[in-house]
């Protein structure tokens, strides 16, 4: 089985990033730590809902009730 896995390593400083790579053989891409993954507009939405529910403007239901929004 071939798979590939993702490891996260935060390296300090261009020393340690080169040790890694020649111990272990590593292939590695940069990210740049100022991306962000998700688009901000979807993030905020998701901020403003969740500050919303600490306000108490959150409505809680059942998973009877859940379950019959699918029916």
């Amino acid at each position: 089985m071939n798979t590939e896995q993702i490891y996260i390593v935060h390296a300090d400083n261009a020393e340690q990033r080169n040790l890694l790579r020649s111990v272990f053989k590593l292939r590695f891409e940069v990210a740049d730590a100022t991306e962000q993954p998700y688009n901000r507009e979807f993030v905020d939405t998701v901020l403003r809902a969740e500050e919303s529910i600490r306000e108490g403007r959150g409505r809680k239901v059942s998973s009877e009730q859940f379950d019959a929004l699918w029916k």
